[in-house]
């Protein structure tokens, strides 16, 4: 079977559901890749882009983006690295008021045992078992 890439604006559609003609062909090609029927993969920009589009374009609660998304990555026609990563993070921005970018990081982060990052970001001061660092003016060497 092959796989195709799946973008952004198909995951919109369905989502938004703005455009019933196209929401329709979303949803019929998602129902597809649910059965196993088709496969698709898609890429990080993706994830982050129907996030950031869902929340900034169309106001959408972070709860209801929470749930949608993840529903959306566990088909389990659809090929994406790492997916576990992609719940944690969907989970910290739901319940925070970070973004989802800085929430995927601390995700990252966590899965790689890393707690300290340099950053002048406010926001990871939020998150309990990361510490934020700001760099030194001192030229080490």
């Amino acid at each position: 079977m092959t796989a195709r890439f799946i973008d952004t604006n198909i995951l919109v559609r369905y989502l938004t559901r703005d455009d019933q003609e196209k929401a329709a062909r979303a949803l019929a090609l998602l129902l597809r890749v649910e059965r196993g029927e088709e496969r698709v993969t898609t890429s990080p920009m993706v994830v982050f882009e129907t996030v950031f589009i869902l929340e900034k374009s169309y106001g959408t609660p972070r709860a209801i983006i929470n749930e949608r998304m993840q529903a959306l990555i566990s088909m389990r026609g659809l090929r994406l690295t790492n997916k576990r990563l992609y719940y944690q993070a969907l989970d910290t921005y739901a319940s925070t008021k970070i973004s989802f970018a800085d929430a995927y990081n601390a995700a990252f982060m966590r899965t790689s045992g890393l707690s300290e990052i340099y950053s002048w970001d406010f926001d990871f001061d939020r998150l309990e078992g990361i510490s934020r660092v700001e760099p030194e003016a001192t030229v080490v060497g």
